[in-house]
């Protein structure tokens, strides 16, 4: 699912940023609620997406994909 991507997702960029272990971050975010935090409140942490793609085109970025 597109909630369990964006998971993942902050998981490891979480991982990378603190120098933690994927096992380290999993329990972190375990026992402190973030995965349900995430999916409680994907729909509006998705919208980051759209605000990316509102300042690229106000400066005229090139999107190929």
């Amino acid at each position: 699912s597109k909630e369990a991507a964006f998971s993942v997702f902050c998981l490891e960029n979480y991982k990378a940023y603190k120098s933690l272990t994927g096992k380290q971050t999993a329990e972190l975010f375990r026992q402190y609620g973030v995965f349900d935090y995430l999916n409680e409140f994907y729909d509006v942490l998705q919208y980051i997406n759209h605000d990316i793609d509102i300042y690229l085109k106000s400066r005229n970025a090139v999107i190929t994909a």
